[in-house]
């Protein structure tokens, strides 16, 4: 990996060690192109590296940096819920149990974050000896200071010395009780009266958002510099874990940060990515763009995250033209207003036919869409509706490129659709679009439905799983796979319908109860009666009254 190493830019100084800092392995469970193109993975990376406390190491499944014999901290950062298997192969790669409980003493700690085990660390959480939920910006200086305060104790005083911390989760100090063994949750509660009942998710509430630590040819966007233009978003979609999970929606300021930090990264390179959930949605967005336009920037190229709709201007698509980029990407959902309202999706197809109108006169080449089938309420006639705003578009900017990528409703944690199932009739949905898209003209690319049934057991999964995913990576990570291991284990867990496909009451024991989000409950569950309040009456097994207590 020194060939690797030698082509990053650091656009930080790492510390110089102290000679009693404390060994730490920090790893991303895939490949280092990946690892090294995800912004947190960087700037955790440098958070620990410029402290001189700590001695860094990075780890990845291709390679790594010199490894201490002896590591006190083993980190993780899970991005994507399947690279759970290469967590696994890396522990085992450093010689250490996969299961928490088997760990000696002599053993690192071994603790993870990331969006995953934020959202739901219970599939995950026997593998763990600690997870830090939420924002690193301020919990991972708390985690690494409390560490040091009982770096020399016992393992057992450790971990109940570092539950205290706010945002630090020790699921081994936290006991589920169920029903039955293939019953739902009954209880989750903290060993002992002294320990948090609640583990609350870490906010950081600055208005400095993070910005690319380094910048290398290899990582997967090449030469890419990442800067943070929003975090969270102010739309709220009720699926939408990026929204709710994230909250509360935050921007920098253009001249007190944005700007020093893109003049900072365009010293190393010359290609500029801004990121966000919903990135035309800062307030000083046409400031930026007026901003980029001056002839100083004309050789850079810009790449930017998906925008609102009614946020894509000509003067918008002028700007990507002008920074060597061809297409936009939205995200519509659907096609149907109805389904549009149920989500608290605020578009409408004129504006979505507008936003085309203008990337088409702006000189974009090529317009992407991002959609969904089998949210919660729709009808067959959304799917048409979908078909229909498609034509429309192809009708409106004649020559435009048009792609449709469409996922499967997944019900995630923390959101007001998290007690919604997945729809059994999404696969069926998604080669009705495909079978009506394609001898359009139109690009489509269906996310694969087995992944998102897959992704929902995941999303919903408890403890109880875990010993599954043990036995999956062995077998293969199909569909076919997971089904055979329910098998396996069948009476210590409940079915795959269980945690995939059925509705959740709201009185039910969530996985991750006992981890508490932006907003409470009874928020989330007002924002789920809005919702079901606009579902079509003809859909009995899709109303209220499947959740309701």
């Amino acid at each position: 990996m020194t060939a690797v190493w030698t082509a990053e830019r650091l656009l930080f100084e790492p510390a110089v060690p102290h000679e009693d800092a404390i060994a730490t392995i920090f790893a991303f469970p895939n490949e280092y192109t990946i690892g090294i193109t995800s912004l947190g993975y960087q700037v955790v990376w440098a958070t620990l590296a410029m402290r001189p406390d700590l001695q860094v190491s990075r780890l990845f499944t291709d390679g790594h940096d010199p490894l201490p014999q002896q590591p006190e901290l083993l980190g993780l950062s899970l991005s994507w819920e399947l690279d759970y298997v290469n967590v696994l192969t890396l522990l085992e790669s450093l010689d250490l149990p996969i299961w928490s409980r088997d760990r000696t003493a002599a053993a690192p700690l071994v603790f993870g974050g990331g969006p995953v085990l934020t959202a739901n660390p219970e599939p995950f959480a026997d593998f763990f000896d600690v997870i830090l939920l939420g924002d690193g910006e301020l919990l991972l200086g708390d985690f690494i200071d409390a560490y040091k305060a009982v770096r020399h104790a016992d393992r057992a005083t450790q971990l109940r010395h570092l539950a205290q911390v706010p945002g630090v989760y020790v699921p081994s100090l936290y006991a589920v009780t169920y029903h039955s063994a293939d019953g739902e949750i009954q209880a989750i509660a903290p060993i002992d009266s002294d320990l948090p009942s609640q583990v609350q998710k870490q906010t950081y509430r600055g208005n400095t958002l993070s910005t690319s630590t380094v910048v290398t040819e290899k990582a997967a966007w090449e030469n890419i510099y990442m800067v943070e233009v929003v975090r969270s978003c102010p739309e709220m979609c009720r699926f939408c874990l990026a929204s709710y999970l994230t909250l509360p929606f935050r921007t920098p300021s253009l001249e007190a940060s944005l700007i020093p930090a893109i003049d900072r990264g365009l010293q190393v390179t010359d290609r500029l990515g801004l990121l966000g959930a919903s990135v035309t949605q800062h307030p000083e967005f046409t400031d930026l763009l007026t901003h980029l336009n001056r002839p100083q920037y004309d050789h850079v190229r810009l790449s930017i995250a998906s925008v609102r709709t009614n946020t894509v201007t000509q003067h918008l698509a002028e700007t990507l033209v002008k920074h060597d980029s061809r297409s936009i990407t939205i995200a519509v959902e659907s096609g149907s207003d109805r389904l549009r309202q149920i989500v608290n999706k605020k578009l409408q197809n004129d504006e979505i036919v507008e936003a085309a109108i203008h990337a088409k006169a702006g000189g974009l080449s090529s317009l992407k869409l991002y959609g969904m089938v089998g949210i919660p309420g729709e009808e067959p006639e959304d799917i048409e509706a979908t078909v229909a705003m498609m034509r429309s578009l192809k009708r409106a900017a004649p020559g435009l490129r048009l792609t449709l990528g469409c996922s499967t409703f997944v019900p995630k944690a923390h959101t007001p659709f998290q007690w919604f199932g997945v729809n059994r009739q999404a696969e069926k949905r998604l080669k009705s679009l495909q079978k009506h898209l394609r001898p359009q003209g139109m690009e489509f690319r269906p996310e694969s439905y087995n992944w998102s049934v897959i992704q929902a057991l995941i999303s919903r999964g408890d403890r109880r799983i875990a010993p599954l995913l043990e036995r999956v990576r062995h077998y293969g990570d199909s569909l076919g796979s997971y089904r055979r291991a329910f098998k396996d284990l069948r009476g210590t867990l409940p079915d795959l319908d269980f945690y995939v496909h059925d509705h959740w009451r709201t009185d039910q024991v969530l996985p991750w109860q006992h981890i508490q989000g932006p907003l409470p409950v009874a928020t989330l569950e007002k924002h789920l009666d809005s919702a079901t309040a606009l579902f079509p009456s003809a859909a009995p097994s899709e109303t209220r009254d499947a959740i309701a207590p």
